[in-house]
């Protein structure tokens, strides 16, 4: 399909921008969501070529077309828009997190009521771990009467 430059050029900034992109799949749509000024064609046929080339991860779900900008994608747009290396998608970028914990966070009031822990270490460590005592050796569990297959009871 023959795609206009500045249609072509729009839409590949739009997906290097955020690095992904979705088109309903309606051919017939006089634009796309995102693009405004693009046909609904267009992008998905933009996008089917940068698919068959390895560009463009394609996912169809739900009646939409998902594409994700592949590590070759991004390289190749890159060279095609004529963009620096320290420009990357939205999608390749990690969020900035704050430096400490928020405040409040874990944090408990000077004269705050702890309940004591003491009671617990009873149950938790057991000093006499080597000692423990298990079934005796004539015992012989029964599983007969319940579900499909029970069997004959034991003669």
């Amino acid at each position: 399909m023959i795609i206009t430059k500045q249609n072509r050029r729009a839409i590949y900034e739009q997906l290097f921008k955020e690095g992904v992109l979705v088109a309903p799949k309606e051919f017939n749509r006089p634009s796309h969501p995102d693009l405004t000024q693009v046909p609904n064609l267009e992008v998905i046929k933009a996008m089917q070529s940068l698919t068959s080339k390895g560009y463009v991860k394609t996912q169809f779900s739900w009646q939409w077309y998902y594409y994700t900008l592949t590590d070759e994608g991004l390289a190749y747009l890159r060279e095609w828009l004529h963009l620096p290396a320290e420009i990357v998608p939205v999608t390749h970028t990690k969020p900035a997190r704050p430096a400490g914990r928020p405040a409040g966070y874990g944090a408990r009031e000077p004269g705050a009521y702890r309940a004591p822990r003491g009671d617990r270490e009873g149950y938790r460590r057991r000093d006499d771990a080597g000692d423990k005592e298990g079934a005796s050796a004539e015992y012989r569990p029964r599983f007969g009467g319940v579900g499909r297959g029970a069997g004959a009871p034991p003669s």
